[in-house]
């Protein structure tokens, strides 16, 4: 019989004890290490990608077949990938132009926010294009499954749905129906027979992920995976499921609006960082084809501590809503509230104001907040929001048509930014007539011309921001 061991494992980043610790010391993460018992010799090794087939035995011993090689003087046409077009547009763009053929995807995001109704509308998306896709459930019945589609309306003979946990028969299956595109939903419920750890572990996440990502390369189909997240909002189980798949995708969003956000934050067929918006509605998820519209339709009529920034997510220009407001306080320590942007950034926006333009902020309480559930990562932010804060200090109104960015330095100094004439031409689109920007940005604007009654205004320091809305 084989001996049985028990290893200490971390959920968080798959390192190995002999005992138990209340620290994982290489990701630094409390109370993550879970007991598995494994047999010795392991029965599962590891998996192969490669398409040179099974190993052949000769004389009572294994033979590995060659690998495949493949050269560079190869046409671009004979490597390329093959897309396949998902019916949602925001989600072809999100994934680099449509859904590439033996790609490897996960979709991470909390529970209820609308992954499994995405990727079901996806695969009648895709049936409509006369794919074949199998959706496999572990975490619901045949009949909930099928329910939730006919709610959603699709009724398409392309569509097959299963409902089962077995990793072994969920390959079986896969290579009898020969789907070009296989949904596992999710893949904390899979398990792997040899193995005796418990569903949602490291090593079932792992294993599981590996050989389906065998699948997906050695018979070229596209295996999309859903996965839960942890409460700090990141893809539950190791760090190693991330590294395998293709694309990672978040989709998240308040459960208290109807509005969901998908981002790339790994795709190696296309841009990352790209941002797809959405609307939840009776009959499912409904695109939004123009964001900064819908960031920008419930501007109210006070303008005092509201500039408007363009960002950039991904290679898409996106206009939202940036609120400061300020309020005396009599304790030592004032509270420093940011929601959408790092509160490091705004402790640093602060106190580059109160240096430089003796606003005394440090008597203030400050509150920043992101319309629309954004979450801004660019310092090219840091204008719109010193922009709000110096209206709502100043109680003065700002020009409804402006539009703001910039990156701001500790100097008091306007910083330029990337893609200026990008964000430019979406706020012109928009109706916005001025335009404050880092004035080190005017060698990189050539093409844009401002319209009639138009203008673009410099700024090289906040000192002139100032004097601009003072």
């Amino acid at each position: 019989m084989s001996k049985r061991k028990t290893i200490f494992t971390c959920q968080n980043c798959g390192a190995q004890r002999s005992r138990w610790e209340g620290r994982c010391s290489d990701c630094g993460s409390w109370n993550s290490f879970v007991e598995e018992t494994f047999s010795d010799p392991a029965a599962v090794k590891g998996w192969s990608i490669g398409k040179a087939g099974k190993a052949e035995k000769s004389s009572g011993r294994n033979i590995a077949a060659k690998a495949e090689t493949v050269t560079l003087d190869q046409s671009v046409e004979h490597i390329q990938f093959e897309r396949m077009n998902t019916g949602f547009s925001e989600l072809n763009r999100v994934l680099g132009g449509g859904l590439a053929c033996g790609s490897f995807v996960l979709l991470g995001g909390a529970p209820g926010v609308g992954k499994s109704t995405l990727l079901l509308q996806m695969a009648g998306g895709l049936a409509q294009e006369e794919s074949k896709v199998l959706y496999v459930s572990g975490e619901e019945s045949i009949a909930q499954t099928s329910s939730r589609a006919h709610r959603l309306g699709i009724r398409n003979k392309s569509v097959e749905l299963s409902a089962e946990s077995n990793l072994q028969s969920i390959l079986d299956l896969a290579r009898a129906k020969k789907p070009q595109v296989l949904i596992v939903d999710s893949i904390q419920t899979i398990f792997l027979p040899e193995l005796e750890a418990a569903p949602g572990s490291v090593s079932q996440v792992r294993e599981c992920a590996g050989h389906l990502m065998g699948l997906a390369k050695n018979e070229g189909i596209t295996v999309l995976l859903i996965g839960h997240v942890t409460k700090e909002g990141n893809i539950a189980g190791p760090k190693v499921l991330e590294h395998m798949v293709d694309c990672v995708l978040s989709f998240d969003g308040d459960l208290s609006s109807n509005f969901r956000l998908l981002r790339s934050l790994k795709n190696r067929f296309g841009p990352t960082h790209e941002l797809g918006v959405f609307r939840m509605i009776a009959s499912g998820l409904e695109e939004v084809l123009n964001p900064s519209e819908l960031f920008l339709e419930e501007r109210g009529d006070s303008l005092i501590g509201s500039a408007v920034f363009a960002s950039m997510e991904g290679s898409r220009p996106l206009l939202c809503e940036v609120q400061a407001l300020t309020i005396s306080t009599p304790m030592a320590m004032p509270r420093r509230t940011a929601l959408g942007i790092e509160v490091n950034r705004l402790h640093m926006v602060t106190a580059v104001l109160d240096r430089h333009l003796d606003l005394r902020l440090a008597q203030h309480d400050i509150f920043i907040n992101v319309v629309g559930g954004l979450k801004l990562v660019e310092p090219s932010s840091d204008l719109a929001v010193a922009a709000a804060i110096l209206s709502t200090d100043g109680r003065k109104e700002l020009d409804a048509t402006s539009v703001f960015f910039g990156e701001i330095g500790l100097t008091g100094e306007v910083r330029a930014v990337s893609f200026a004439e990008q964000r430019l031409r979406e706020a012109a689109k928009l109706g916005f007539k001025t335009f404050v920007i880092p004035a080190s940005n005017k060698r990189h604007i050539e093409d844009f011309k401002p319209e009639a009654g138009s203008k673009i205004i410099w700024i090289k320091n906040v000192k002139e921001l100032q004097r601009l809305i003072y």
